[in-house]
């Protein structure tokens, strides 16, 4: 049985170029960097590589450059830092409906500790509303976090236009770039974002790294006390073997995200034509043309998007049904109900991420194979249903 893997946005695969830029840092190379010996100097080397290579990917000083232990942890510390840290100034905090699970979690916490948060809507391409960020914001507005693209539809958020409104307000502005960072081009020279979150595994990296950009002169509290390592901003040793990952997975998108970025949106495209042309009752969910190059969130009307991806995955192909932090959870995507979508619609979509492995021939693969499923679930469903009225009908 072939194995296509079409779920990217949840995780991808280690470029056999970043496992070997590792493999030195996991052997003969294990100097704790904050040790000052030869062996503590090679190790704080490859961290100051690495820093500068996230720092080139996004347009930033290496010294904006925070290393933790992936995106959740980047998205809790801003969060959750900047909150602590200006609480004397205010305690208005605002983000949007259809944020990843980490910061919807970190601003219910922080609504705990009596701080007032304000979540802001998105139309039905899941863009977020700049007329009601402007009204949002108050004298007490100290944070406004806004995810840079989505991780289940793919939608790229106006990060620029919601930069001037929120900057010329003077607060803090942080982004979610955890899918957008190497697939899209970042330059936080010309875009005054103050923090920013990203993570390895979602660039062919490994996972349990990440990064957190914190612009210079922004004012924030550490959530992880002790050594006092990165600058004092996040202590525990470093993991030099992943940091060298993310450094090295970093390096590889800046030099082929454009050309990569040509050949995914293909592949998407192709797919999209191909499930259109073959299988009626598709929607597409997020916007047409203001989404990653790598992602397609269909809704398939009349089938269940978890029956969708267990019949796929028989046939060797791995999708998603949205976040795969949420997978598991029978309720309807978050993202899809905020974008105005009823829950039996949000029931059954799936979500497609290509990624820099995907070939033409997994994509024929998946066509082949997709219309004799979504018919084979339709009819079963419409015989349940006429099993279930015949029963009705008999108790009658």
């Amino acid at each position: 049985m072939k194995r296509i893997y079409l779920d990217y946005n949840a995780t991808t695969p280690l470029d056999p170029r970043v496992f070997e830029a590792m493999l030195p840092y996991m052997k003969e190379e294990f100097g704790n960097p904050s040790s000052i010996h030869s062996f503590g100097r090679k190790g704080k080397a490859a961290l100051d590589d690495s820093r500068e290579q996230v720092a080139e990917l996004i347009g930033a000083l290496p010294k904006e450059v925070v290393f933790t232990s992936g995106g959740s942890e980047s998205n809790n510390f801003a969060i959750k830092g900047v909150a602590f840290s200006l609480r004397e100034k205010g305690s208005h905090l605002i983000t949007t409906k259809v944020e990843h699970a980490s910061v919807i979690e970190s601003f219910e916490f922080l609504k705990t500790l009596g701080f007032k948060v304000t979540y802001l809507g998105v139309d039905e391409y899941g863009l977020v509303d700049l007329e009601e960020l402007k009204r949002s914001i108050n004298d007490e507005t100290i944070l406004v976090s806004v995810m840079f693209a989505n991780n289940e539809t793919g939608v790229v958020m106006p990060i620029e236009e919601i930069a001037e409104i929120v900057k010329e307000k003077g607060i803090i502005l942080h982004t979610d770039a955890v899918q957008a960072a190497g697939k899209i081009e970042i330059d936080l020279r010309k875009i005054p974002v103050d923090l920013l979150s990203l993570s390895a595994h979602k660039l062919y990296g490994p996972k349990g790294v990440g990064a957190l950009f914190i612009r210079e002169g922004v004012k924030i509290n550490p959530i992880i006390h002790g050594g006092g390592q990165e600058r004092g901003r996040r202590s525990g040793t470093e993991n030099v073997p992943g940091i060298v990952g993310l450094g090295k997975a970093c390096e590889i998108a800046k030099e082929e995200m454009e050309t990569e970025n040509a050949r995914v949106v293909e592949l998407r495209d192709k797919l999209h034509r191909g499930i259109l042309e073959r299988i009626d009752g598709v929607k597409l969910n997020g916007h047409p043309e203001k989404r990653l190059a790598n992602t397609l969130n269909l809704s398939f009307k009349g089938v269940d998007g978890e029956s969708l991806v267990i019949n796929l995955d028989l046939e060797g192909i791995a999708v998603s049904t949205g976040s795969a932090c949420s997978e598991g959870n029978v309720d309807p995507s978050h993202v899809l109900l905020a974008m105005g979508m009823s829950r039996e619609l949000a029931t059954s979509s799936i979500r497609f991420s290509l990624g820099r492995f995907t070939k033409g021939e997994d994509i024929e693969y998946v066509l082949d194979i997709l219309p004799g499923i979504v018919s084979r679930i339709r009819e079963a469903n419409i015989s349940r249903g006429i099993k279930a009225f015949k029963e009705t009908q008999e108790a009658w």
